[in-house]
């Protein structure tokens, strides 16, 4: 648990911080609409009105031609005609190619960037960490062989890598029943089941533990000096007992800071895996901006609509993750930049 002293600093930041502010109310209202999302979607997002394709937001027109050629007198005549479809407030922010509504699909595809981000995080911190603490503590060979390790899997953009890894192992979809519909709570119409990318969360965490691997050494490397850990030793206590009791929360704080500006590295990640076909699910932003973007000049929106909630959600967890840093330690300011 958090101390008194911790929660003080936390709140005291919040307060004077109107990033901080900013982040915070921008990470719940992403977090409100993927928790939220059968309540707030007027329309299942899987379902196409064929009829209603490509229809503007709510306050925008759209001009389509058609051009056909007749045969009037002997001679071909091509005619042009033009049509205005208009907006309506059945489809608020209009939809996409299959008439499917976009911003119920911008509300469930909030749902999959907010748990592949903090799932592939965790992932990868329960790998990471462990590794780290271990390298550090050590030492010697075993510090060189694991950080080696590290080392060529950082050699390697994260992107190649995480494509390669997806191509190797294939995709992996989990179908996760929605309980507010399975309960009754939420429209019977939303769709039951949503299918979470298995192996995007799989990848994610094989990706990215290299980093908190990392943090966690250095962390270890300065604590194992410490005179209560030479104390503890001298007492006999296992390693094992003075790695979780000592060292680990002692290294906590960084980690903790590096894993939420993490979370906003991999929503980006999904979001990339998802726009090239590799996601395995239909309901992310990704995909709908893969879907979009032959028609970006005419319908603009089927793009911008995901494309804005990735930059309010990556937004919103990097502004949280200034205010962790800084109100828990801020001597390691601008440390984290530099390897993502």
């Amino acid at each position: 648990m958090l101390s008194p002293r911790t929660w003080q600093n936390l709140v005291g930041e919040l307060r004077q911080s109107p990033l901080a502010k900013l982040g915070v109310s921008l990470f719940i209202v992403i977090l409100g609409m993927a928790i939220f999302a059968p309540f707030l979607a007027p329309h299942n997002p899987n379902v196409q009105h064929l009829d209603q394709k490509l229809l503007p937001p709510v306050g925008l027109s759209r001009v389509t031609t058609t051009t056909t050629t007749q045969m009037v007198n002997g001679s071909v005549t091509t005619i042009t005609e033009r049509t205005q479809i208009n907006a309506t407030w059945t489809y608020p922010l209009g939809t996409d190619p299959l008439g499917r509504d976009m911003l119920s699909r911008v509300l469930y595809g909030a749902r999959t960037s907010m748990l592949v981000g903090v799932l592939g995080t965790a992932l990868a911190t329960l790998i990471g960490a462990p590794i780290g603490l271990i390298a550090g503590y050590y030492g010697g060979l075993v510090d060189d062989t694991l950080m080696r390790f590290a080392d060529i899997m950082l050699a390697f953009p994260s992107l190649v890598l995480a494509i390669s890894l997806v191509g190797l192992f294939g995709r992996i979809a989990v179908t996760v029943p929605d309980p507010w519909v399975v309960f009754n709570i939420a429209s019977a119409t939303m769709p039951a089941t949503f299918t979470l990318p298995g192996m995007v969360i799989l990848v994610i965490g094989l990706v990215n533990w290299v980093w908190i691997a990392r943090v966690a050494r250095g962390e270890a490397l300065s604590i194992v000096e410490a005179e209560y850990i030479k104390a503890a030793r001298s007492y006999g206590t296992s390693d094992i007992r003075i790695m979780t009791r000592h060292v680990l929360p002692n290294a906590l704080t960084p980690i903790l800071i590096l894993a939420t500006i993490l979370v906003a590295a991999n929503i980006l990640l999904e979001s990339s895996l998802a726009y090239l076909g590799f996601s395995g699910t239909t309901l992310s932003w990704g995909f709908d901006i893969s879907q979009g973007q032959q028609y970006l000049a005419t319908s603009w929106w089927i793009t911008t609509l995901p494309g804005v909630g990735i930059v309010i959600a990556v937004m919103g967890v990097n502004l949280i993750g200034d205010w962790l840093r800084d109100a828990l330690d801020p001597g390691i300011e601008g440390e984290s930049e530099g390897g993502l």
